[in-house]
Formats: C-alpha cells, structure tokens, sequence
C-alpha cells in the first residue's frame, strides 16, 4: 500500500493539470464530478446494484457511494463532498481515512438535495460531469459534460499512470486468482453455475463488485459469444469449457478469457492454434503500432489455422478474402482496458476527439487508434462455430468449407483467448500470463 500510496500522488497530480488544462481551453473555471445515485426499480421501493460514474472513480477509489461530489479546478487542492447521511435502515459509510484522503479537502454531506450549500457560487462558470442531467438543471449548470472537455479526458485516459498501471496489475493477480479456481472446478465436474460460485468465492468479489457479468459456457454454450445462463445442470457428456471472467481493484478492471477441452484431442490442438496466434500478435505490439493492423493480422492467422486443421478446402488468403474468417472470428480483437472494461479513447485520433472509424469490414472492431507508452489493451482472438454466421456465407464461399469438420467442432462450441497487456517503450507487459495464468 506505501507504493500504492506514492504512485497516487503522482496520479492526482496529472489529473489536476489535466483539469487546469482543458478547463483553460473551455474557459471553465473547474470541473464538478458527481459519483451518481441510485436507480429505483420500476413499480419497486428496491435500487439496481449502484455503479459509479467513471470519471468519479479516476480520481478516488470510492465506488459503493452515491451522492457524493468531486469539485476540481487543477489548482487548488479538490474538495470530495462526502454523502453520510443519519439512516438506520441501511448501513452508512465510514468517513474516509485512506492513503488517498490527504489529497482532498473533505466535506461531509448530511443530506443529498442540500448539496447545492456545498458547490461554489458561481455555477454558470463550472462544468457538471455526470449521469444526472435532471440534477445538473436543478442546480442550473449551464455546461453539462461538454464534449470538448469529455473528449480531452478520454483521449487521455487511455495514457495510464503508474498508479492506474498498479492497480490493473492488482485486478489482473485476483482474476487470475479466479481463472485457475475455476479451471479446477470444470476438471472436477462442476456445472456452470457451480464454476460461477467457486470463481467468486476464490476472488472474494460477489457479483456487483465485478467488472462485468462473468462467461462460464460448457460445450455448445462456448460459441454464444455473451452467454450468461449458467446453467445448474451438469452436461451428459463433459467437452469444453470457456470462461470470460474478471476481478476488480480500486474500480480497475481484468478482463480475462480461456478455453479448455476436457480431453486431448483436435479441439484441444485447436486450442493450442488460437493460443500461439494470440501470443505472435502481443509480440507484434509496439508504440506506433495501429491496432486495425493487429486485426486484420489475427484474420490471416485465424485462415491459416481452418486450412490447418481442415475447417475450410482453401488456402488462408482464399479464406480470408472470401470473408470466411470473419464467420469463425466475428469479433474485434480487443479493446482498451482501464476503469471501464471497453475504456474510452479507443477510437480518438487525439484530444479533440477526431473519430477513427473502424475498419468498414470489420465493424465491430473497439480499438482503431496506433498504441503507445502505458495504454493497456486486451487481444482476444478467437474461433467459433456459429451457425449462423456460417449460413450466411456466400454460396461460394460456402463451397470451401469443411462442413465434415464443421460438425466435428460444433459439440465444443468456441475457442476465445484472452491477456491484459501493458504497451511499454521497449516490451510488452502481459500482466495475465506474468501473474500467473497460461
């Protein structure tokens, strides 16, 4: 936690000279980022699981508390307006006392709609950075998440500090934690709601603490890229298993994908294929490097690995070009990684938030700016049988596919591998492997 702690002091630091810059440029004398509040659901005195506003949490890893305010100008020191309210129906949260807490000057609120008492006087001069545009009328913000100052903090997030770096290093050896937990389970019979549960209690995060809704898909289910069923009853017959799962470090995430054959055989050789493709393209980043490239480099790879193991009667480039790899890879190879699983920034092209689209045949793609020092990004290649993907081939593409080989894969579903990896000067930081899970 002491490095922890000296990390974050450099952390605050830049985020301060961010708001100091971009609220210069706007003519805005600072920035009032509002944590959020919760949602009620409909027809219901019950709230939906409280998820905090991002740009809230990059400040402070304050993330189960609704109703509470960051104001920042980038020169003076930033106040955190604390909800605590006298409540005995729920449990009320301690006053902070934590390495972060220094940094800010920290004023407690009693009452949510009294937080006007605490806002400086001058609002029409402030900037509100928030869900709750109702809120912000009420207090009559005039400036409400303007775009130029929004573009300019996702652009920059994607740039992380050695504090955000260390967290995601945290998030990714929990995780990790997880994964093995649950490869554990899938070898011992466990069903997919059983692996759920052994993979929580070996992270010690229940469900509204995780990144996202967990992936633990046996047989067939491996191909449904969202699948989040899990079922309770066991398969008759035990082939695959693929899990898309994560963890949570001061509002960090891991975002972590594997998959395994029960036996050896093809599939596990498959396996192994989509694996030493993942691991030439991480080699193949580096600072300058445009991430489309990286893309479309995984769709060769994945066309040599269906002529290899006779999934189509072509060579790679006919499948490639017949847009086959596209029907067993339908997805983009990954996506910037940070407070948000799909972090922001992935396709500005700088500050200002120039838009670089996505490659137009490859529009599901997250990422499309070049990489640079401390971005963190997931590479997740993969390769599945979805039906109805296939069905939708040309009929002359249809005609260089295996359909025998087809059949023989449908039982295990897919294949999806994925690492966490920090783009440093000189190397590559695979935080998922280096930490642990091969």
């Amino acid at each position: 936690m002491d490095q922890l702690a000296s990390f974050y002091h450099a952390h605050i630091t830049e985020l301060n000279r961010r708001v100091a810059e971009i609220t210069q440029r706007e003519n805005l004398a600072g920035l009032v980022i509002h944590s959020g509040q919760p949602h009620r659901q409909f027809l219901d005195d019950m709230n939906y699981p409280f998820k905090v506003n991002p740009h809230f949490k990059a400040w402070l890893p304050l993330l189960d508390n609704p109703n509470c305010w960051i104001i920042a100008n980038g020169i003076d020191k930033p106040t955190l307006v604390f909800y605590r309210p006298v409540d005995f129906w729920h449990k009320v949260s301690d006053v902070p006392d934590s390495f972060w807490t220094e940094h800010f000057n920290i004023q407690l609120l009693v009452k949510a709609d009294k937080i006007a008492e605490f806002l400086p006087e001058n609002l029409a001069d402030w900037a509100y950075i928030g869900e709750h545009l109702d809120v912000a009328d009420v207090l009559e913000f005039t400036a409400r998440n303007p775009d130029g100052v929004l573009n300019y903090l996702h652009y920059h997030r994607a740039e992380k500090t050695q504090y955000e770096l260390a967290c995601l290093r945290r998030a990714n050896q929990i995780a990790v934690r997880g994964h093995i937990a649950a490869k554990n389970a899938f070898y011992n019979g466990a069903s997919e709601f059983e692996i759920q549960q052994q993979y929580l209690a070996a992270i010690s995060q229940g469900e509204n603490e995780m990144p996202y809704g967990n992936i633990i898909a046996l047989n067939e289910n491996a191909a449904i890229l969202h699948y989040m069923s899990q079922e309770h009853i066991k398969p008759e017959q035990r082939r695959s298993f693929l899990i898309d799962a994560g963890a949570s470090y001061h509002g960090y995430a891991a975002d972590i994908t594997r998959t395994y054959a029960f036996e050896k055989n093809p599939f596990s050789e498959l396996i192994e294929a989509v694996n030493q493709a993942q691991l030439k393209i991480i080699d193949a980043m580096k600072p300058g490097v445009k991430y489309p490239d990286l893309h479309i480099k995984t769709h060769e790879y994945i066309g040599q690995i269906l002529q290899d193991f006779n999934l189509v009667n072509s060579g790679a480039d006919e499948a490639l070009t017949a847009e086959i790899t596209k029907a067993f890879f339908p997805h983009g190879l990954g996506h910037m990684l940070g407070l948000q699983v799909h972090d922001m920034g992935g396709y500005s092209h700088d500050e200002r938030g120039t838009h670089i689209p996505a490659p137009e045949q490859h529009p599901f793609l997250r990422c499309t700016r070049p990489l640079a020092v401390n971005q963190v990004l997931t590479i997740e290649p993969g390769l599945y049988i979805i039906d109805s993907l296939l069905n939708d081939l040309s009929v002359s593409a249809k005609q260089w596919v295996n359909w025998q080989t087809v059949d023989f894969f449908r039982p295990f579903g897919g294949i999806r591998i994925e690492d966490n990896v920090i783009v440093h000067a000189d190397r590559n930081e695979n935080m998922t492997r280096e930490l642990g899970l091969e």
